[in-house]
């Protein structure tokens, strides 16, 4: 069963609920978000997506396995506190740089750690909608 308002909606509501998602994300290491918070809206983005256009053509606009988003999305969290590691301190202990970015505050470790957390949260959720609409 397709429906025409959903798949007409999600032209438009698609790009806005990834650009959300991604200002969840950048916000979230200085205020509530975060990358889990910003994974879910991606990850429902992309699920109203797929209940619109089916299954495949979703899977064809990510461009990548969620599986390997999840591997991913590991590294790249646990790289986050490699870099504390590396330069003397502890395991996963924020390193920030000096300076301020407007939407984003400080970067450092902390939203390297989100991004791997977004992409791991996004695969997973990604893989299991993607198998309960196989069957």
């Amino acid at each position: 069963m397709r429906s025409l308002i959903l798949a007409t909606a999600m032209q438009f509501l698609l790009p806005l609920m990834l650009l959300f998602s991604l200002f969840l994300l950048f916000r979230g290491h200085n205020e509530p978000g975060g990358g889990f918070v910003g994974g879910l809206v991606a990850s429902a983005g992309f699920t109203l997506y797929a209940l619109a256009f089916g299954k495949d053509r979703a899977r064809r606009l990510l461009h990548i396995d969620p599986r390997q988003l999840i591997g991913i999305g590991l590294l790249v969290a646990a790289g986050s506190g490699l870099i504390a590691f590396f330069s003397g301190e502890p395991f996963m202990t924020g390193i920030w740089n000096g300076i301020s970015i407007p939407v984003i505050g400080k970067p450092g470790t902390p939203i390297i750690f989100d991004a791997g957390v977004y992409l791991t949260v996004v695969g997973v959720t990604l893989l299991i909608v993607y198998s309960l609409l196989e069957e």
